[in-house]
């Protein structure tokens, strides 16, 4: 009998190998709509089944609910799946519908003490810096990063939405495990700066929205208006974007960055994730079953096209 089971990666150069093909977890509570629980956890035991083992969420999500309901899932399964979450987007002290960016440290030890609580576990195995807060020294937030590695609070540092430049000067205070960016045939200025530097270093890319949150699915045949539930509305400011290409019945007033503009103020909701390694000699993919919502992975390699 063939193996249904998906192939495997390595984060970074020290972590673990999870299937190639992730599960962002976010929508399970929030953002793109009305959630179905009972659904979302037989998605998440079936995912499992086929072998994906990395699970993406994230303080922001649903301010900490998508980390507690998830709690359940990753005690009953902790030995086989690989947890990843979030900090760094905070409820504005004086309104509580807007975020902002914090990268300081004691909101860092608090995040990730909250995290550990909500997810009862005693070890984030990847801990991503959600978004750059320009206003900190890279270099500090990375520090105080590293600092709870050696205290056994997390395994594995992560960045999401940096620049090349922010990778190399991240990874020479501390190895990164992985980088964390939108990439589909929407979004693809990553490839500029950010793929080569991934690779230049060994460090695992992790796509998130690879089929351009639904629209490179066919799932929207009619024109239709964004969930009122969506986190448009309380995302830090975003810079000017180029346009993106615009499907028929995606109506939207965000673009995408140029390779050469910050990526730090991207609407700050990833979506299902998927990881390219960038440093291996050959590359493979994994097609997803039809049943199954969570993203496609596939295994980027020098060479590979």
């Amino acid at each position: 009998m063939t193996d249904s089971r998906i192939a495997t990666a390595r984060l970074g150069a020290t972590g673990p190998e999870v299937g190639v093909q992730g599960l962002g977890c976010m929508g399970m509570s929030f953002a793109y709509g009305p959630s179905d629980a009972d659904e979302s956890r037989a998605t998440l035991e079936r995912a499992l089944e086929l072998g994906v083992t990395l699970y993406d969420t994230a303080d922001a999500y649903g301010a900490g609910e998508n980390e507690k309901f998830l709690s359940p899932f990753f005690r009953a399964h902790r030995d086989e799946l690989v947890i990843a979450t979030k900090f760094a987007l905070a409820i504005h002290p004086e309104d509580p519908t807007r975020r902002i960016i914090r990268n300081d440290a004691p909101y860092i030890r608090q995040c990730v003490e909250a995290s550990l609580k909500r997810l009862d576990v005693d070890v984030i195995d990847l801990y991503y810096m959600h978004r750059r807060d320009v206003n900190v020294p890279l270099e500090e937030t990375v520090g105080v990063m590293a600092e709870l590695v050696g205290e056994g609070k997390i395994k594995q540092l992560g960045l999401s939405e940096v620049t090349g430049d922010e990778l190399r000067t991240a990874h020479a205070v501390h190895p990164i495990a992985a980088v964390q960016s939108e990439w589909s045939l929407f979004s693809r200025d990553i490839e500029a700066k950010v793929v080569p530097a991934a690779r230049e270093l060994g460090v695992t890319l992790v796509p998130y929205s690879p089929l351009g949150r639904g629209f490179l699915t066919g799932s929207f045949a009619k024109p239709r208006t964004s969930p009122p539930t969506t986190s448009a509305a309380s995302s830090p400011a975003t810079p000017a974007r180029t346009p993106r290409p615009t499907p028929p019945s995606w109506t939207r007033s965000a673009r995408s960055p140029r390779p050469t503009e910050r990526r730090s103020g991207r609407s700050p909701w990833p979506g299902s994730s998927s990881a390219h390694r960038c440093t291996a000699s050959r590359s493979s993919r994994s097609r997803a079953p039809a049943s199954r919502p969570a993203s496609r992975r596939t295994r980027r390699r020098p060479g590979s096209s």
